[in-house]
């Protein structure tokens, strides 16, 4: 089955200027705006602002592949040799992630909707 990524999400400091930022850019209005995320839409990708991300480990934008079943997806990624970074969890309003890491130190999400 082929996955598209269609959700990057980028850990800010400052979530007011950030968001002022990234609506200026990408010239929409947040179709979420929470203090702990903040969320747009351009065509079906999303793009979100977390201020936590930080905190929980984040160094950088990380794109998530949307998925039917985010546990056997992390499974079938763990056999084929990445390392799990982050095991499944809630993020919120039903939806499960889980993050990978390649050989090579490159991270890649999964979120089952």
């Amino acid at each position: 089955m082929s996955h598209s990524i269609q959700t990057i999400i980028i850990p800010v400091r400052d979530l007011a200027a950030a968001k002022a930022l990234y609506g200026t850019v990408l010239g929409v209005q947040p179709y979420a705006d929470e203090p702990y995320y903040v969320g747009f839409r351009v065509g079906e990708q999303e793009i979100g602002l977390d201020p936590n991300g930080h905190n929980h480990g984040m160094t950088g934008p990380v794109s998530y592949c949307h998925v039917a079943d985010v546990a056997a997806t992390l499974r079938q990624a763990v056999d084929a040799g990445w390392r799990t970074r982050q095991d499944v969890k809630d993020v919120g309003g039903g939806q499960l992630a889980a993050i990978v890491e390649d050989p090579s130190g490159n991270v890649l999400g999964f979120l089952q909707r």
